[in-house]
Parts: structure tokens; sequence; C-alpha cells
């Protein structure tokens, strides 16, 4: 076998392993939005059917008109946003200090970060309830407001201390000689050449708050303020799934994240600092 027909078949090999990796990961998805369209009847059929036999849209009606959904919607997108976003704010001085100043038990308090994020949650149902009902936030989006960053912050401040680590001292210290304070070095030179990592960090964020749902259990029982997880679990009525409902629900639930990443997309870009500095 010559060397052209090796690489020939190695690169069909790639193709086909792409290809197998790529029907993995999408046919969940497929498969939530084919479910979502079929009626009660064909999903619980004997044979499942890879096409919807007769399409309907009666979930996503059912869902959209007879639930909270779209509010509860709202509310985790409230919730979710606002989370992410105090958490990139309050984190990234941590990670900053963290990453370029020398001080004792510098390395004390980056384990400490790591730690806390690596609790269970579990443990802090009680404690984070009790928290929020001397608030009087019980009930509300503000309560989980309050909540959601005691597993935000401790992740986004792991996260970003390698991205701001990244950052060439070398352009810092230019900075500094130009007459830039810390604080400037910290806001003006740092923050626009890690805003890569911090926006990645920012939407893996505000998933984990999108799709948070046994906080919101435990602190939320009105319709009203109610996230879109706790509306889609209450269509589980004892033994019997609505599947295209609850397919629907996720499907829709997936467009804000998908929002959300292509808003940013155009910032995800990396090799900002490349050239700035010579070897």
């Amino acid at each position: 076998m010559s060397m052209k027909q090796r690489r020939q078949l190695v690169h069909i090999f790639r193709l086909v392993m792409v290809a197998i990796c790529l029907v993995v990961a999408l046919f969940p998805i497929y498969w939530m939005l084919n479910t979502s369209f079929k009626t009660q009847f064909e999903m619980y059929q004997k044979v499942p059917t890879m096409l919807p036999q007769e399409p309907t849209l009666d979930g996503y009606k059912f869902l959209i008109t007879e639930t909270p959904f779209l509010n509860a919607i709202k509310n985790s997108f409230l919730v979710a946003i606002t989370c992410s976003t105090l958490s990139v704010l309050l984190a990234y001085p941590v990670s900053y200090v963290v990453a370029r100043l020398k001080f004792y038990g510098r390395k004390t308090v980056s384990r400490l970060i790591l730690f806390s994020y690596l609790i269970p949650t579990s443990v802090l149902y009680i404690p984070l309830f009790l928290f929020v009902s001397s608030c009087g936030l019980t009930d509300n989006i503000l309560g989980l407001i309050l909540i959601y960053p005691t597993f935000t912050l401790p992740y986004v401040s792991w996260m970003l201390i390698p991205h701001v680590r990244a950052v060439p001292k070398d352009i810092e210290e230019a900075a500094t000689v130009d007459g830039c304070t810390r604080l400037q070095n910290m806001y003006r030179i740092v923050f626009p050449l890690a805003l890569p990592g911090i926006v990645s960090t920012f939407i893996f964020a505000f998933s984990l708050c999108w799709g948070e749902y046994l906080y919101a259990l435990v602190n939320i029982s009105s319709s009203e303020m109610k996230t879109f997880p706790l509306v889609i679990s209450g269509l589980i009525y004892g033994d019997i799934y609505p599947w295209n409902q609850i397919m629907a629900g996720a499907i829709l639930a997936c467009i804000p994240i998908l929002l959300v990443y292509i808003f940013f997309s155009n910032l995800l870009v990396g090799g900002m600092t490349e050239g700035g500095v010579k070897a």
C-alpha cells in the first residue's frame, strides 16, 4: 500500500469517526424534536417510529396556552442572566488577585475556591432555605438570585484564574511603565485580553443557573415565580408521562441557551495576545 493510499484511508477513517460522534451527540436532540411532534397514542406504541406518523403541535400548544411556561422561561432567564453577570463581576477581581499577586496563602485561597465548588449542593439546601426565609424572600426569584451564586461564584473564580494567568505579564508591566495603576491594569489591560475566557465562563455559569431544578423546587411554590424546570416536572401526574409536552418544553428551553451562545460567539476568539510580546 502506497503512502497516498494510507493517507486516504486515514482521512476516511477520521471522517467516519466524526460522523459517528455527530450521530451520537445529535441523536438525543433529534429524538426530543421527533417526540415533541408525536401524539400520545404514537408515543406508547411498542415499535418506536423514527418520524411522526401524524405530526401535531398539541404538545407545544398545551405548554404555551395551558401552563405558565412562557412566564417560567422569563423567570429562568432573569435569574440566570443576573446570577451569571454578578458572578463574573465578583469573581474576576478574586481571580486576578490569585493569578497575579504574590502573597502568603495564595495557594490555600486557590484550593479553598476549588473545594467550595466541590461541596455537594444537597448539603446547603436547609441552611440556604433558612437564610432566604430570614430575608423574607421565600417563593421569590430574588431568593434564587441569592442562592445560585453559592455554586456559580466558586466555579467562575476557579475557571477565570488560568485565563487571567495566560495574559503575558510583560504587557501589564509595559502598561504600568506608561502610568497605569493596578486597577487600570486589571480592567483596561487584562480584562479585554482575557475576554474570550470570561465570555465562555459566563456562558457555562448561565447554563448552570438556567437548568437548575432542586434549589428552585425547595424555594419556589407559586406558579408566578416558578422556573421552567418546575413547570416541566409539573406536567407529570403519577405514572402518566406526557412525553410530547415534556420534549416540547425541552426544545423551547434550548432556544435561550443557543441565543446566548450566538450572541457572544464573536467574542469567543483566542490568540488576542499573540505577537504582543517579543519572544
